[in-house]
């Protein structure tokens, strides 16, 4: 099965809640349906390369020399020239039930170099890099939702510590994050308990017996002094995307929400199988999982996006990393998706084919494929994208079919 959406080949394979007071259904062309979008942001720049690697481009493996790409069992064929990277199996599963979409080769109009740059022309929407006050383009896109009469405004969702730019804006946003509590260290034990030795012995007593069951708690299970756990993914993305689930899947919860995960940039030991990478994409796959399961009375009615500030260069570098790079690759997922493909108006690895020499060149915009997403799944006006949600982008037509 082939989709041609450009000028080349174009391959497919198959904490704390603030109170919310009432969130509106929000209305679509199809009365009955009541959308969610989800939007996830990988803050560091996600190697696409690594997390879906196009083995059958036969520049491959000249261009990124990763053999643990090639090794059995690192990777699950999507079809295609493309496969999965194995620490994610969950993203697979709905891949083959065609609940999730693979949009490679894209990128944001910005083509820096800088994290702190690339982030905010991704989330404020606009073509270029702008000062003083700015706002969002998903909460831009929140303040046009079409709605029926009498209806409250609808608010946003950020699971966060603050509101980040991409929700940023007027329409009202809560905030919600985990309360993690760190222990104390020995120093400030030991300072605590000559304070309390001196005024309450009874204390100081409790202190130091809480303090002794706290250590034996945190050793390891073999007490070797080694990692207990060293290749186990980071639970915080899958503790953040239970907590957004539960609240998006509330019948007066929000509709529109988005996550950041941090630790994709991977200069050095970069590791795509068996990694640091290897060990963020299982993280991520979890996080994935966890959307899917909670939010599955509405999933039917859901997207969720991953995109990243930019990628990484195509070449490893002497430290076995990448670095800074442009072209990326984008995820949809949900049962709204019409999943099951992976779209790419795919420009080759081989080196006069790379952006100035290093980069995997970006043929899609990524404005255009949530311009798809906003128009087919939300509803939202062809005009006003392109002016008001993404400013200076009429020209830039949406990605289309992509909700089913």
């Amino acid at each position: 099965m082939t989709h041609l959406i450009g000028r080349r080949l174009a391959l497919a394979g198959l904490g704390t809640l603030f109170g919310w007071g009432f969130a509106p259904r929000l209305s679509s062309a199809a009365s009955s349906r009541d959308p969610r979008l989800l939007v996830l942001v990988l803050r560091g720049g996600l190697d696409s390369l690594a997390a879906v690697p196009p083995l059958g481009d036969p520049a491959f493996d000249s261009a990124r020399q990763a053999p643990e790409l090639r090794a059995a069992g690192a990777t699950t064929p999507l079809g295609g020239i493309f496969a999965l990277n194995r620490n994610m199996p969950r993203l697979a599963a709905l891949y083959a039930q065609r609940q999730a979409l693979v949009v490679h080769a894209v990128a944001s109009p910005y083509r820096g170099r800088s994290h702190f740059d690339g982030q905010d022309l991704l989330e404020c929407g606009y073509p270029d890099l702008v000062t003083g006050s700015r706002t969002g383009w998903l909460n831009r896109a929140l303040a046009l939702l079409p709605r029926g009469d009498r209806l409250p405004a609808p608010k946003g969702l950020a699971i966060a510590a603050t509101v980040p730019l991409i929700m940023r804006g007027a329409v009202p946003v809560e905030t919600w994050q985990r309360q993690v509590f760190r222990y104390a260290d020995d120093d400030t034990i030991a300072r605590l308990l000559d304070l309390y030795e001196a005024r309450d012995p009874a204390l100081a007593e409790a202190l130091r017996t809480g303090a002794a069951l706290d250590s034996a708690s945190m050793r390891p299970a073999a007490d070797d002094g080694a990692d207990p756990s060293p290749n186990t993914p980071r639970a915080d993305f899958a503790a953040d995307a239970t907590a957004a689930a539960r609240f998006m899947a509330r019948p007066d919860g929000p509709r529109v929400a988005a996550i950041s995960y941090g630790g994709w940039d991977t200069h050095a030991d970069q590791g795509s199988v068996s990694g640091r990478l290897g060990r963020n994409l299982a993280a991520l796959d979890q996080a994935l999982g966890a959307l899917a399961d909670g939010l599955a009375p509405v999933w039917a009615d859901t997207v969720v996006a991953v995109v990243t500030e930019f990628g990484r260069t195509v070449r490893v570098n002497g430290t076995r990393g990448t670095d800074h790079g442009v072209g990326t690759m984008a995820l949809l997922l949900g049962g709204a998706v019409r999943g099951g493909r992976v779209l790419a108006d795919w420009p080759g690895l081989g080196q006069q084919q790379l952006l100035e020499g290093r980069d995997l060149a970006p043929t899609t915009d990524i404005r255009a494929v949530m311009k798809g997403v906003l128009a087919e799944h939300l509803g939202l006006d062809d005009a006003r994208l392109g002016t008001e949600i993404f400013p200076q982008s009429a020209a830039l037509r949406p990605l289309r079919n992509l909700i089913g």
